[in-house]
């Protein structure tokens, strides 16, 4: 049965993790647990490397979990697993389909974030029907294959001011010693990958120590 996202109430939250299987080498659920026993009220699930038959069970087993614990699930990038298992929501990049062709597949009520990587990109994004706008790489970050080139500080600082409310968040390479500077930069959220999840032993304590600085 698909999970229930009409009158969803959403607020991007402050910390916003990321799961990375490789990073972690821990399954998608896994992390998922541990990020729920730090706190966490939202997940990015992210898998880059393996077919989506080859990561659906876990996807199943991790938005359930988060089903289970009032805890908001997002998908990256596959809308198609979103439809399958119910998440509330899809992550989109640049090379993705189109916000405003999903939102006519995924519904009204369903969470869309976008990516954007320059001012370019931020001007188009705003017209689109999506809940939370990411820019990024802040920062260099180790994260991706072929990372973005990094935009720094000055151009998030620019982002907000384009954005007006439409909720920001950052992303890439942030980390507990970053963040500060990021929030002073004009993000609502920062999202975050291997300052949280690289060590899966801590990742409740790290998002935890996230937290309490920053919510």
């Amino acid at each position: 049965m698909r999970f229930e996202i009409k009158n969803l109430k959403f607020e991007i939250p402050k910390v916003y993790p990321i799961t990375d299987v490789r990073l972690s080498g821990l399954s998608h659920t896994e992390q998922a647990k541990r990020l729920i026993d730090g706190g966490a009220g939202i997940i990015q699930f992210r898998e880059k490397y393996s077919a989506p038959n080859q990561w659906f069970d876990d996807a199943v087993k991790a938005v359930d979990l988060c089903r289970k614990n009032n805890v908001i699930s997002i998908i990256n990038d596959r809308v198609d697993i979103v439809l399958a298992v119910g998440a509330h929501g899809v992550h989109l990049g640049q090379t993705d389909v189109p916000p405003d062709a999903v939102r006519r597949v995924l519904g009204p009520d369903a969470i869309i974030g976008y990516s954007t990587h320059t001012i370019e990109q931020v001007q188009e994004a705003i017209a689109f029907d999506i809940r939370y706008l990411a820019f990024g790489p802040i920062f260099r970050t180790t994260t991706k294959k072929d990372p973005d080139a990094v935009v720094g500080l000055h151009l998030l600082q620019r982002v907000r001011e384009i954005t007006a409310d439409l909720p920001l968040v950052a992303i890439g390479g942030i980390d507990f010693e970053n963040a500060g500077s990021v929030f002073a930069a004009g993000a609502d959220s920062i999202a975050v990958v291997s300052a949280i999840i690289a060590d899966g032993s801590v990742i409740p304590e790290r998002f935890r120590e996230f937290a309490s600085q920053y919510e």
